[in-house]
């Protein structure tokens, strides 16, 4: 089966693409960029990487922009995803939500008017579960961006490790918060992946901090041998 994966270049979509390509064949990404920082469908710390990451998968991107206004910024993925059909002859659309009711409704009724499959493969994930596959496959992935206490600028930039995996459930146990943001306290971005062919490289990033929420900037980066 062709299929189309939402991407992000977070660590869900990324190894949702993993999941759907054991399996089945990856024919495209389809990522949207909003210019709504706020919004609830997309992720936007460093949307503007899924280039370079989508020649390090050496996959074809569909990308489109959004104002991000609710609802509104789903017609905008329902013509990417119809781009995406049309362009790959898609059978079906990957997620990585796992939690997330309002995001996977609203892509599941986009993928059923166009009668397309919509999978979910890491859908109701032990968090603490998803956070070790990661390490497992030998992702490398950084936080790019925090949004609640106490997680604070000292995260920004960080390499998902063990001991970063054991103060986010220390944290999620104290506090209630999600060990793998969730609840959107804390976004990702992948470096390097099995599937790369390529990895990224950072050669310039700053801190953009305010108050209990920040993220990481990636200014400039490029895609070095493995």
């Amino acid at each position: 089966m062709k299929l189309a994966v939402l991407f992000s270049g977070g660590k869900d979509s990324t190894l949702a693409l993993h999941r759907a390509a054991e399996k089945e064949t990856v024919t495209c990404l389809v990522t949207i960029v909003s210019k709504n920082k706020a919004s609830f469908m997309f992720h936007t710390p460093n949307i503007e990487v899924t280039k370079l990451q989508a020649e390090a998968l050496e996959l074809p991107l569909v990308q489109r922009e959004t104002e991000g206004k609710p609802e509104e910024e789903l017609k905008d993925l329902n013509e990417a995803i119809g781009e995406a059909a049309d362009a790959f002859g898609i059978e079906g659309v990957v997620t990585g939500a796992i939690e997330s009711v309002y995001q996977a409704e609203r892509i599941q009724r986009i993928c059923h008017e166009r009668d397309l499959w919509c999978f979910n493969p890491l859908w109701k994930r032990d968090q603490q579960d998803l956070l070790e596959e990661i390490l497992e496959r030998k992702f490398e992935v950084i936080i790019s961006g925090v949004f609640a206490y106490p997680l604070d600028e000292s995260w920004l930039g960080k390499t998902v490790d063990k001991d970063l995996i054991d103060r986010l459930l220390r944290l999620g146990r104290e506090y209630r918060i999600s060990p793998s943001g969730e609840g959107g306290e804390i976004e990702t971005t992948v470096i390097d992946a099995p599937l790369f062919r390529r990895k990224i490289s950072i050669m310039d990033a700053s801190v953009d901090m305010e108050k209990t929420s920040g993220t990481y900037v990636i200014r400039k980066a490029g895609l070095v041998r493995k």
